[in-house]
């Protein structure tokens, strides 16, 4: 009998995204075959459900007692915990099977955040991930990370502006907190510098900002936040020919699909194991961020307002250095 895995990460679009290589090299690699089940929230199921590698998503819209009945009848061999959390520990404790625990290393990141003491390993958290399944003979195939995107959700250049449909570059201007996000008039210097058509992307969320970022850049920028939902957005980056983005879950997407990325990085780092992941593949990419800021990194998240209420590490971005590498 093909053995049966559970696998946990909640949240958010990034992190799912970062745990593909993982399902991919299980289903590939344990002998004699898996089935490889995910239990996520509710939010981020569209990132998996065309995922050929799974057998069965569960989603949670609050508690894990809304699916804990049907996880019990699946009768798992184990569960790979790529979260790592309250809820997924006590998600094991009432499954009550085998389990392995990726190392999220926040001794390490606090001792960064808070002492700047650099004791972070030199490992992206996909080789972190992987390593949480070693004991099945897994190895890092190479192959980098998978977003799979349904038919129904691929976005016609057709349908996008004429000035539009002949090549654009994506712009990723949201993430969940502002101290991760250039400030509006930074975004707006550096789509004035930018030659090519630029579609700025996020969620409705982003809406009023990229109304704004349009209405001071110029014709060449159109405003694609809130319009389309996040496999379109995928679509969307899948077509671009670059991708300027924050620390942020779009990012990782881009990635997937091997897009030369420049990240723009604020209160985070790229030593914490999230930059852009391509596996064996050599994607021109290139990170801006201002380095040896003794505040930062200020927090392993980000906050809603910088606590030094200077924000130096985004103000300082060189907005002709990100768009000179986009014009290339």
């Amino acid at each position: 009998m093909p053995a049966k895995l559970l696998i946990i990460r909640f949240s958010s679009i990034g992190d799912i995204v970062l745990t593909t290589p993982v399902i991919r090299c299980l289903k590939e690699q344990v002998h004699d075959g898996c089935e490889i089940h995910y239990i996520t929230r509710e939010p981020f199921v569209p990132l998996l459900k065309a995922n050929p590698y799974i057998t069965k998503i569960y989603s949670v819209r609050q508690t894990t007692a809304e699916v804990i009945r049907e996880l019990k009848d699946e009768h798992f061999d184990y569960i790979i915990d790529l979260h790592h959390n309250l809820r997924s520990t006590r998600l094991k404790m009432k499954l009550s099977r085998l389990s392995f625990s990726v190392n999220k290393i926040n001794i390490q990141k606090w001792l960064m955040v808070n002492f700047k003491i650099n004791v972070l390993p030199q490992k992206h958290i996909v080789d972190r991930y992987l390593e949480t399944v070693k004991s099945f003979g897994i190895v890092n195939d190479g192959k980098g990370l998978d977003y799979f995107i349904p038919q129904e959700d691929d976005v016609e250049i057709t349908s996008l502006p004429e000035t539009h449909r002949n090549g654009f570059i994506g712009f990723a201007i949201g993430a969940k907190y502002a101290t991760k996000r250039l400030p509006v008039e930074k975004i707006i210097a550096i789509c004035r510098l930018i030659s090519k058509p630029v579609i700025l992307m996020g969620g409705m969320e982003d809406r009023d900002r990229g109304d704004e970022i349009v209405k001071n850049s110029g014709q060449h920028v159109f405003n694609g936040c809130g319009i389309y939902w996040l496999n379109q957005t995928a679509s969307l980056i899948r077509q671009a020919e670059k991708i300027i983005s924050h620390d942020t879950g779009l990012m990782h997407i881009a990635a997937a699909f091997k897009k030369p990325i420049i990240s723009i990085w604020g209160n985070t780092i790229p030593e914490f194991g999230m930059y852009p992941y391509y596996g064996d593949f050599i994607i021109r990419n290139y990170k801006s961020e201002i380095r040896n800021l003794p505040c930062r990194p200020c927090s392993k998240l980000g906050f809603r307002r910088c606590p030094k209420g200077h924000f130096k590490c985004m103000n300082l971005i060189n907005e002709r250095e990100v768009a000179d590498w986009v014009n290339e």
